[in-house]
């Protein structure tokens, strides 16, 4: 067990240079499931790590309802720092709990309430409200819709509006909300994974832009539906889906969109700034899975070793 107990807690810091060349780099569809799928792997393998400190930790306490070998010295030798490490993970492993659940059921909630307040409203895909406070959202569930205000509505022109809405349709379409989801558990399961929560929010925006100018066939429409759409834009009145992505720097999404369309690559060319930084995070994830695997093992069969039959 040794020291590869650590290493996944730590391992996330390898990600960073791919959470910071990818919006840059890749093609936008390709940088969310990369950075999604990295994230994932590298907070499960980190929080299995935890856990397997936090068994250690809790056999040394009084009164627990472990087995008593559990806390022999055979044991406890098994992790370095035993003592100091096994009790602050205790808190640590709790503290993830809670900051897992507010998410998962911030997310519940939100979904939830906002069905709810278009519950009475006409049935369709898109929704348009009559308010003058211009915004719009995807809002995904058993019938994704799409939310738009008049006010919203007003500010664009034609081309502009099938833009906006083609934008937003692309959110419901990939599920973006689950990408979203899934960065921001593994960023409360390690905070050493806030960078790619807020890589992946950038891309998910990205996407649905790319995906807008395919299906409106001009950049440029959807650069200005984009800018505009900002630049009038105040936000839902209340906490929506979209609330868990942030509309991403608009200045280089316009500047993107000005650009031709990237290409869609499954994997970055190896001797370059993006093929280098996702090799050392695949090299990173793949060393957490094997650490946190291993770790896993050693401790189960030390703890079946140590368990009066």
């Amino acid at each position: 067990m040794g020291v590869f107990v650590f290493l996944p807690l730590v391992l996330p810091l390898t990600a960073w240079p791919i959470a910071r060349v990818a919006e840059q780099h890749l093609h936008p569809r390709v940088a969310t499931w990369l950075l999604t799928g990295v994230a994932g792997v590298l907070a499960m393998c980190s929080t299995m790590c935890l856990a397997l400190l936090v068994v250690v930790g809790t056999a040394q306490l009084p009164g627990n309802p472990l087995p008593d070998g559990w806390s022999d010295p055979e044991v406890r030798a098994a992790v370095p720092y035993d003592e100091l490490a096994g009790k602050a993970a205790i808190p640590a492993l709790l503290a993830l709990i809670f900051a897992c659940t507010r998410t998962a059921w911030r997310h519940h909630r939100v979904r939830h309430h906002a069905q709810r307040a278009l519950v009475e409203l006409p049935p369709g895909p898109v929704v348009v409200l009559p308010d003058e406070t211009p915004y719009a959202y995807a809002l995904p569930g058993r019938r994704d819709r799409i939310v738009v205000t008049t006010g919203m509505l007003a500010e664009l022109t034609a081309p502009e509006r099938r833009a906006l809405l083609a934008h937003e349709g692309a959110h419901l379409a990939a599920r973006h909300h689950r990408f979203l989801l899934t960065v921001w558990l593994a960023a409360g399961a390690n905070p050493f994974l806030r960078p790619l929560r807020t890589a992946v929010a950038y891309t998910v925006e990205r996407w649905a832009d790319e995906s807008a100018a395919e299906a409106v066939g001009s950049r440029r429409t959807v650069a200005r539906a984009v800018g505009k759409a900002a630049l009038v834009s105040q936000g839902a009145p209340f906490a929506t889906i979209a609330g868990f992505a942030t509309a991403g720097p608009v200045p280089r999404r316009v500047a993107a969109l000005l650009q031709p369309a990237p290409v869609a690559r499954l994997w970055p060319p190896v001797f370059t700034l993006a093929g280098l930084a996702a090799w050392a995070a695949a090299a990173g994830t793949t060393a957490s899975a094997l650490s946190s695997a291993n770790s896993a093992f050693t401790l189960f069969f030390i703890l079946k070793a140590a368990t009066p039959i």
